[in-house]
């Protein structure tokens, strides 16, 4: 019920909502605002799942909400969309990308009453970063969630690995240098040789030429691709879907229900996370000023609970993965300028990068 009351309410914002380009109609006041990064808010990944958690907390408590999505895919467009919200009575806005450094470090000056969530970023322009009194940035350990999946792929027995980053921003370089040192980790534990093709899209959308470089890596052997890269998980399913027995591995949101061939996601927790940062501004308690960085401590990342698609890796596993991540026994690096895969210190993986 919940989730289909979420989903409702997303196409309910979607009817109100107009593009903004432009104009000068009189608005009603909302006072949580979320402005979405490229691509829609319903995308199945970072928007709709920061947009969940808006949609929960003004629901449970009575308050206004609605979303904004930029005129174009461009700074000054996030800023504008940023603007229309504070106009419109926005009291907290939530901003989900990298791409919102810019646009928050000078939003935050602007609208100094007002609340910012900036996730996966901190305000930043021309190389100075500051963090206003107003603003929280959330980052969350993309390299744990990234090293879970690429864990979970090779104990379930696939030695062949895909990897599918949208941009190479650092939540996505993250993502994929855990993936690597997943797979290198359990290919050591399990005494085999795993090979993986890697490759930046240079986009979040999806396009045709996104299937077809899917389609060839599976019809060469690639057993399972781990899309880190937005709408572009469409593709690697359309191509899994017209082949057998090849996985798709999802990321930021629980995205199982896609289609039969995502085995698993790569979760950070967008949604919790963004209900407690509004959760403390009514409480009176929120983290201005402050970079919070959550990892699988507190559980601000790790994997869906249905394990019903794997065959081997079990959710004792993943337990003990988390514990030995946990427990600082396995640590990862969290640095974004690695260079894949030569900086890594690979034995038993083989990654060919594909330009």
């Amino acid at each position: 019920m919940i989730k289909k009351t979420i989903v409702l309410l997303v196409l309910a914002a979607v009817a109100m909502t107009p593009l903004f380009a432009g104009g000068s109609q009189a608005q009603p006041t909302f006072e949580l605002a979320l402005v979405t990064d490229h691509g829609p808010v319903d995308d199945r990944s970072f928007n709709q799942g920061a947009w969940e958690g808006v949609v929960q907390y003004a629901e449970e408590h009575g308050i206004t909400h609605r979303f904004y999505r930029p005129a174009e895919n461009s700074g000054s467009a996030r800023l504008e969309a940023i603007r229309l919200a504070a106009e419109a009575g926005a009291r907290v806005i939530v901003t989900p990308g990298f791409a919102f450094s810019e646009p928050v470090f000078i939003a935050q000056d602007e609208f100094p009453e007002i609340r910012f969530v900036l996730l996966d970023a901190n305000p930043a322009r021309d190389g100075t970063t500051r963090i206003g009194d107003n603003t929280l940035s959330i980052f969350y350990a993309e390299e744990q969630a990234g090293f879970i999946v690429g864990y979970a792929a090779v104990r379930e027995g696939f030695r062949n690995l895909g990897f599918f980053g949208g941009v190479s921003v650092p939540a996505v370089v993250r993502f994929g240098v855990g993936y690597i040192l997943g797979a290198e980790y359990a290919a050591r534990e399990e005494n085999v040789d795993v090979t993986m093709m890697y490759r930046y899209l240079g986009t979040f959308d999806a396009r045709p030429e996104n299937k077809t470089l899917a389609s060839t890596w599976y019809n060469g052997g690639t057993e399972v691709i781990f899309v880190a890269a937005g709408g572009a998980i469409n593709n690697a399913i359309s191509a899994a879907e017209e082949l057998s027995g090849k996985w798709v591995i999802g990321a930021n949101v629980n995205q199982q229900d896609l289609s039969p061939v995502i085995l698993t996601s790569s979760l950070k927790q967008l949604r919790v996370s963004v209900y407690q940062a509004i959760s403390d501004f009514y409480a009176g308690t929120f983290r201005g000023g402050e970079a919070i960085n959550l990892t699988a401590a507190e559980e601000g990342v790790g994997i869906p609970d249905d394990f019903s698609r794997f065959q081997r890796f079990t959710r004792a596993h993943y337990d003990a993965l988390l514990q030995r991540l946990i427990s600082g026994e396995i640590t990862i690096p969290s640095s974004h300028t690695l260079s894949i895969p030569g900086d890594l210190g690979l034995q038993r993986t083989r990654v060919t990068v594909v330009n």
